[in-house]
């Protein structure tokens, strides 16, 4: 049940912005490290930024200075926020995160659908 559903990809002119949302729900007893990762047509899955329960964040070193990653502990939701947007920031963005669901003692790791974002003039 548990599961993790994204919004806010679009198309956006370089230089724009955009935010990505990733809520988590399900049975879940913890959510540890969450994140975003992104795949361009012909290229693998790549990361793009994390953020541990406690704040920590990692950043991939071409958008460490534009987007911003966060979550809202309270509503079980991570934030990407992307500034300064390139072409080549093109990609399917996907949620990631580590999840303990209710049944379970375990922590398993969980990606959303993916969502598209487009940057071109």
């Amino acid at each position: 049940q548990v599961q993790l559903v994204e919004s806010g990809g679009g198309l956006v002119q370089p230089g724009g912005s955009l935010r990505l949302s990733c809520k988590a729900s399900g049975s879940i007893r913890s959510i540890y490290t969450m994140g975003w990762y992104r795949q361009a047509p012909g290229n693998q899955r790549a990361l793009v930024a994390t953020i541990t329960k406690g704040g920590t964040t990692n950043y991939e070193g071409s958008v460490k200075d534009r987007f911003t990653v966060s979550r809202d502990n309270t509503n079980n939701t991570v934030l990407l926020q992307m500034n300064s947007l390139k072409p080549e920031d093109t990609a399917v963005y996907y949620c990631n995160a580590d999840i303990s669901p209710w049944i379970s003692g375990s922590t398993y790791n969980y990606w959303g659908q993916g969502t598209q974002v487009t940057v071109s003039s």
